[in-house]
């Protein structure tokens, strides 16, 4: 290995070098405090190894990975979220108490396995990196051991798995088609009229894509996973998880999405479908962590405007509405997360009514995050919207940009209705919840990067530009 690629390499073997150690010293030493503290330092090496990274990419290690700055931009914002969780996480597994050390672990391991994927340029690496990301993200999904996270576990474990066979198999008959496992191999005949083995394989591979994204009319399984999982994991599998499989996909789909081609039509299609079909099943809701679940469907539709309209102006939207996103929806997560209380998440409607006068702070985060998903200006979401309008727009993708636009309306009814029972009058009136002080590390730190790119959007729009200006050559 030379020493380019031994740098390229370095944020993935730190994080799995400390999955490994943690593992190990776990057989001899178990401290809450410890290995929170422990994977968090884990997340900030890995972070900080990005820069040295950055100065030997663009590099090929192996035929299976392509380490560019497109790879290292969402590998910082997997080690960022990754970080944020892991302080939500403390609090909400009881601080000082316990002893949560396989948890910690899992989460490492889902981020390592998510970090591969978005440099992975061979289906090899493409399935080693998702299941790495889904095995670990079973465990996790199920971890509270409760009736409902059982199910969700045994849910995911089975769509995951079906999904996986879609992928393997969708794998096998492209190289059968191509005689290559690498993507830039099946660049040829990726948007091919005819083949029925390259078709019927590409078709496999985004059925089994689908299931990990929730795109309609793959998304059954999002609601229950969600309510069942506990609420930093919920936040990791709608952002870290999917944003993963995205940039996969971008670099599979590559000169691939040409409009009047099967693919692109039928990709449109599911875009339209989940914008409506999860802002409209949203509405109806009255549990908080099912809403942002059919939100995160809905995301997904806005994030494939951007995704089928490719180019390097289309890359850079996505890996700009991606960082939005994520704040967003963890920040939402995370509020759900420092209000749950004894292993109970805190999901219903109704529990929130009048938080604004128990909590104004909290109320004011949740406001925000919610105004983000919305879109409203002032906020990332609104900047983020922005550009993948503009991203369709370039393309001529009037149908797209329009259903975006109108399931954003859908949308932000049931964002208001939520932020009108924060700030309702409750007749029950209860004492303030104690916010774990890790808890509110992480939502304040959420709340100041959402409000910063929504005023400030120009720092990110230059690195997310630089990273996209090399995507696909």
């Amino acid at each position: 290995m030379s020493p380019a690629e031994f740098s390229a390499l370095l944020p993935l073997l730190i994080l799995a070098a400390s999955a490994a150690l943690l593992t190990a010293v776990a057989g001899f030493y178990r401290n809450h405090g410890f290995v929170a503290g422990f994977t968090m330092a884990a997340f900030v090496l890995s972070f900080a190894s990005l820069f040295f990274a950055k100065s030997a990419a663009p590099v090929a290690v192996t035929p299976l990975l392509l380490v560019d700055d497109f790879a290292l931009f969402f590998m910082g914002l997997t080690f960022a979220a990754s970080f944020v969780l892991t302080l939500l996480s403390y609090g909400y597994n009881g601080g000082a108490e316990g002893r949560h050390t396989e948890y910690y672990i899992l989460l490492m391991l889902s981020a390592l396995g998510a970090a591969v994927l978005a440099a992975s340029r061979h289906f090899a690496s493409f399935f080693l990196g998702l299941e790495t990301l889904s095995v670990s993200l079973f465990g996790l999904v199920a971890y509270m051991r409760t009736a409902r996270g059982n199910e969700a576990g045994l849910k995911y474990l089975v769509l995951a798995g079906a999904s996986s066979a879609f992928l393997v198999f969708g794998m096998a008959l492209v190289y059968a088609a191509t005689g290559s496992m690498e993507f830039s191999g099946t660049g040829a005949l990726k948007g091919a009229e005819g083949g029925a083995v390259m078709t019927a394989g590409m078709a496999m591979i985004i059925a089994g894509a689908g299931f990990k994204l929730a795109v309609v009319p793959f998304h059954g399984w999002t609601p229950d996973v969600y309510e069942g999982a506990p609420a930093p994991v919920g936040a990791f599998v709608a952002s870290v998880s999917k944003g993963a499989v995205i940039v996969v996909l971008m670099r599979l789909m590559s000169g691939a999405l040409l409009p009047g081609r099967p693919l692109f039509i039928f990709l449109t299609v599911v875009a339209v479908a989940s914008m409506f079909a999860g802002n409209l099943l949203a509405l109806f809701q009255e549990n908080v962590k099912r809403v942002l679940a059919y939100s995160s469907i809905a995301h997904l539709g806005y994030l494939l405007v951007a995704f089928l309209a490719s180019g390097t102006f289309a890359a850079g939207a996505v890996a700009f509405y991606l960082a939005a996103y994520f704040v967003s929806i963890i920040g939402a997560f995370g509020v759900v997360t420092v209000l749950s209380k004894n292993g109970s998440d805190m999901e219903k409607l109704e529990s929130y009514r009048g938080l604004a006068r128990r909590n104004p702070l909290v109320a004011a985060i949740f406001t925000a995050m919610f105004l983000s998903l919305a879109g409203i200006p002032l906020t990332a979401g609104f900047v983020g919207k922005f550009y993948l309008v503009a991203a369709g727009a370039a393309s001529s993708m009037w149908l797209l940009v329009l259903s975006l636009a109108l399931s954003s309306v859908i949308g932000f009814y049931y964002y208001l209705r939520i932020i009108l029972v924060l700030f309702a009058p409750d007749p029950e009136q209860g004492p303030p919840e104690f916010i774990h002080p890790a808890g509110s590390a992480a939502l304040i730190a959420l709340f100041a990067v959402l409000l910063f790119l929504g005023v400030y959007p120009g720092p990110l729009l230059s690195l997310v530009g630089a990273a996209a200006a090399g995507f696909g050559q």
